[in-house]
């Protein structure tokens, strides 16, 4: 198992325990090259009126910046069970991150794509890596289960749930 790997599989345990409280199952967490040294979940989506600010990569960060002895932080790297949105990407960028690992693309609000190069200079200073894709199927298998939930309504009808819901069931041992 590669770091990348082990990193997202505590993600996922939190998208999993955001999933099961109703929540849009969002994981992150920020890691040294050995230990979890922050991470948070989605909040603010099930109900009316989301809150759209409390994303599982804003209060991971929110609780870095809390951390005593967080050490150097462009060591650490950013892991999400959803691509981070531009809100999030910039965000991380600000903090200090220079790397970021996502499970799940997201189709609809992804920022990791964003040319940099054109931002302002506090975005275009710091060289950014980005690797997408890991534990990819996993991270699916539980947007589709919350998607294919009546009760949550939550970007119900966007690219992104459509786009999830199109994508064929990973196979169990996937």
């Amino acid at each position: 198992m590669t770091k990348n790997e082990k990193f997202m599989d505590i993600a996922l345990k939190s998208a999993e325990a955001a999933l099961s409280s109703g929540e849009f199952p969002v994981g992150c967490v920020i890691a040294d090259s050995e230990q979890v040294i922050s991470s948070g979940t989605r909040t603010g989506s099930f109900g009316p009126g989301a809150n759209e600010i409390a994303h599982a990569e804003i209060t991971a960060l929110k609780r870095l910046s809390e951390t005593a002895g967080a050490g150097k932080i462009s060591d650490l790297t950013l892991y999400s069970t959803l691509e981070p949105c531009l809100m999030c990407f910039g965000a991380a960028i600000i903090s200090g991150i220079h790397r970021i690992v996502f499970a799940y693309e997201d189709v609809m609000g992804g920022g990791t794509a964003c040319d940099c190069g054109v931002l302002p200079c506090i975005y275009r200073d710091r060289e950014i890596f980005v690797t997408a894709g890991v534990r990819r199927q996993e991270s699916l298998r539980l947007f589709k289960k919350f998607f294919e939930n009546p009760q949550n309504d939550y970007l119900r009808g966007t690219l992104l749930c459509e786009h999830t819901l199109k994508q064929e069931r990973p196979l169990k041992n996937e």
